[in-house]
């Protein structure tokens, strides 16, 4: 039903400086893998096998990654190493990738407005590779989302409880709820100081967003920051008609920040990571 995502990598990850002046923060190995790939993996379990980057400047080895190194293939041609290419093969295999350059970093909202080629006038995921997720016990969060879509048809955006005092690190919701872990929205704010908070309900970077998005993003003037923030506009899409969210089954990583990349990058050796046969 939702065959596209799209990815927003055309940030510039200064929280990792120096590693991510010449290499983008999304290409980071969480031990065998960089970042960006678990994401579209988890967008592929899905069933989003076009997958959409919107980049910007310095950012090839993502596009480059996706693709095959006839070089790289040649040498290590029927050598025991080849196995450790087998996810990226299998990725490449199920995917389609297309891409488009966002020129100005204007926030995440103009981000995935400057997407809407790739897209077009259909339902999306959009992915944030800062944030990965893993559900060890059943499916990923996109297709949980997706379980959801079908039922309800909206805009879908994944939140989890985060402490009070942490709340000006995100998108916050308030809203009903119609049953355990689900509710539909009816506050939606970026970043809001503790006192400012409609609740500890915070956005994490997985959404399922309808294409209605489009034309109420190209209406949304800059907000916090001076940016033009996805959040402003899932609050008039809230007020205008439906938007859910979603308290997803699985555990996520902070991987924008260092202390939740080195805790992701424990967790995949220690718990998910195998070493190819």
């Amino acid at each position: 039903m939702i065959k596209k995502c799209l990815f927003p990598v055309a940030g510039y990850g200064t929280r990792f400086l120096p590693a991510t002046k010449s290499m983008p923060k999304e290409m980071l190995p969480v031990v065998n893998k960089p970042l960006v790939q678990y994401g579209v993996e988890e967008a592929i379990e899905a069933g989003m096998n076009t997958i959409s980057f919107v980049t910007g400047r310095g950012k090839r080895a993502i596009t480059d990654h996706f693709d095959i190194s006839y070089e790289l293939e040649h040498q290590i041609a029927g050598t025991g190493k080849e196995a450790y290419l087998d996810s990226i093969r299998d990725v490449l295999d199920e995917g389609v990738f297309t891409m488009v350059r966002q020129r100005e970093m204007k926030g995440l909202g103009h981000a995935i407005l400057t997407g809407e080629p790739l897209i077009g006038n259909e339902p999306f995921g959009v992915v944030l590779s800062d944030d990965l997720c893993f559900n060890e016990d059943g499916d990923g969060v996109l297709r949980q989302m997706t379980a959801l879509y079908k039922q309800f048809r909206c805009s879908i955006v994944a939140i989890q409880e985060v402490p009070p005092e942490e709340t000006h690190k995100y998108g916050v919701i308030a809203g009903v709820a119609l049953k355990d872990g689900l509710y539909r929205v009816d506050d939606m704010v970026e970043k809001p100081k503790p006192e400012d908070a409609p609740s500890n309900l915070a956005i994490i970077g997985r959404y399922i967003l309808t294409p209605d998005i489009f034309d109420i993003l190209r209406a949304t003037p800059p907000g916090k920051n001076g940016e033009v923030q996805i959040t402003d506009a899932l609050l008039q899409q809230a007020k205008t008609g439906c938007v859910m969210a979603y308290k997803f089954k699985g555990r996520r990583f902070d991987c924008g920040s260092v202390p939740g990349f080195v805790e992701a990058t424990n967790y995949v050796y220690e718990n998910i990571y195998s070493e190819p046969s």
